[in-house]
């Protein structure tokens, strides 16, 4: 899949080819469309409407219901508001504890000879 590979994207670009794994640039030319020119109609004659019958409204008879009954509903007891909590202390903060002493640093061993 070197630079002398015919179907590879580096062997094509070497070769100088085109194919479906490097295609062309295609150069943007905008066509000219030809302006079609408008046919002139010809007007129709339009048909004569036929006149509606006017419609006469009919009456509308409206049924009167009769009044319904409301029910009472039992009172609502109001409750008494609840008792604040007593608001409990903040505990005591612990204690820091004492950092350690740093330890010395050991010194490095002499390498093997070998």
């Amino acid at each position: 899949m070197g630079k002398g590979d015919k179907k590879s994207r580096r062997g094509k670009i070497i070769l100088g080819t085109f194919g479906v794994r490097r295609l062309r640039k295609k150069s943007f030319k905008p066509e000219v469309k030809p302006v079609k020119v408008a046919a002139v109609k010809e007007t129709k004659e339009k048909k004569v409407v036929k006149e509606k019958k006017e419609v006469v409204p009919v009456a509308e008879v409206k049924e009167v219901k009769a009044a319904k009954t409301v029910k009472e509903k039992a009172p609502v007891a109001i409750k008494a508001p609840k008792p604040e909590k007593e608001k409990k202390e903040p505990k005591a903060e612990k204690a820091v504890k004492a950092v350690k002493a740093v330890k010395a640093v050991k010194a490095a061993k002499p390498k093997k000879e070998k």
